[in-house]
């Protein structure tokens, strides 16, 4: 559940590609041979665009003559403890990136906008705010449009038994415990919905304000068309050393 996450973009800037590379210590993520060998698979990455793990690990390592499945395993020798590639992801066109806590969690953010604005400085504010917006919120979808209907049914479920379940609500008629749902409903967006958030920075506005008045203000058309998130070891368990039992077999070993 250790080792890092990290971004890269193709000199074009307009191939974005995120990596996952697993390790068993928090050591591991900061040796620069390590470091160095994820950077190089990125630009495998970059620039040979596998569609998946598995096609990844039979490419050229970063130029080389060495496969990157091999070049994991010589990884694995080097540093002495277990490493695997977890994931990646590309995507084309224009985007704001964000690497937070060495690699602790990345985030990748994609402007809709006409490729020739890849250096568009009010695109790279927003895009890079909204990152930011991103790491810290942990936002699930874009857009109230991208919420699923069946996660949507599935949260009305859950509010009403929670409010006919509480006794303050046992007496009230149908039609206003539905309209409590909807209202909590709302309240479900802003919390999920990167554009219905309150924007960190200004939470006066929602973060969907804040991107249409920058577009405004700067005379350039985009809108935001998607994000892309890892969280380092998300889902994996982390491994536990117990020193104290380490110990003691080593004790018992030597009597």
């Amino acid at each position: 559940a250790e080792g890092v996450v990290d971004i890269m973009k193709s000199e074009d800037g307009l191939t974005t590609a995120m990596i996952e590379v697993n390790a068993e210590t928090d050591f591991v993520a900061k040796n620069a041979g390590f470091q160095e060998f994820v950077k190089g698979v990125l630009r495998t990455i970059i620039a040979k665009k596998p569609a998946n793990l598995e096609e990844l690990n039979t490419l050229p390592y970063d130029g080389t003559d060495v496969t990157v499945e091999a070049e994991v395993k010589n990884q694995i020798f080097k540093i002495g403890e277990n490493i695997s590639i977890r994931r990646f992801l590309l995507v084309e066109g224009v985007t704001g990136t964000y690497i937070h806590g060495s690699g602790v969690t990345g985030v990748i953010v994609v402007a809709d906008t006409c490729p020739c604005n890849k250096d568009n400085a009010a695109i790279a504010e927003v895009t890079k705010n909204c990152c930011l917006q991103i790491a810290a919120m942990a936002p699930t979808y874009l857009d109230k449009e991208s919420v699923p209907a069946s996660a949507i049914e599935a949260e009305k479920e859950i509010l009403m038994t929670q409010i006919k379940n509480d006794p303050a609500n046992a007496k009230k008629p149908e039609n206003i415990i539905e309209k409590m749902v909807v209202g909590r409903i709302s309240k479900f967006y802003d919390t999920n919905c990167l554009l219905e958030q309150d924007y960190v920075k200004d939470d006066s506005i929602k973060v969907g304000k804040y991107v249409e008045s920058v577009a405004k203000e700067s005379g350039v058309e985009f809108k935001l068309k998607a994000f892309y998130k890892y969280e380092k070891g998300e889902g994996l368990q982390k491994r536990e050393d117990d020193f104290a039992a380490e110990i003691d077999k080593l004790v018992k070993g030597a009597n």
